[in-house]
């Protein structure tokens, strides 16, 4: 019993005796531990949320593509429906401007002159086959 009682003694006697680093490297480790832990999931939800703002973009930024691409093909085809002979007719018409079609009496006909001979008479370069 008395051993018993020693060894309890001696335990309570060698925690004093213990320096104060010995006792708080234990805590220093749960908090570094804690700190990388607590770290890596702010790391991870900031990632997370900048995905999810990137994805919401490139959806806001498709849609204002498909907008723009229906545009131009209505506008396209209201630029084909303008050239079409008969709506510039009818706005010659509409305008009053006194434009008529030519007569066949109102064109020249001009002859392109044949091609001169090449000023180089050179022969051609031909490159061997392999």
């Amino acid at each position: 019993m008395t051993s018993i009682r020693n060894n309890i003694f001696a335990m309570g006697r060698n925690r004093k005796n213990q320096s104060g680093a010995v006792r708080i490297a234990p805590a220093l480790k749960a908090i570094i531990l804690c700190t990388l832990i607590g770290g890596s999931a702010v790391g991870y939800v900031l990632q997370k949320n900048k995905l999810h703002d990137l994805g919401r973009q490139i959806k806001r930024r498709e849609v204002a593509l498909e907008r723009l691409k229906w545009d131009n093909n209505l506008r396209a085809s209201q630029l084909a429906n303008l050239q079409l002979p008969q709506r510039l007719m009818e706005r010659v018409r509409d305008q009053k401007l006194g434009l008529v079609p030519t007569q066949s009496s109102q064109c020249i006909l001009l002859i392109e002159p044949a091609a001169q001979d090449a000023t180089n008479r050179a022969p051609g370069l031909f490159v061997a086959g392999k």
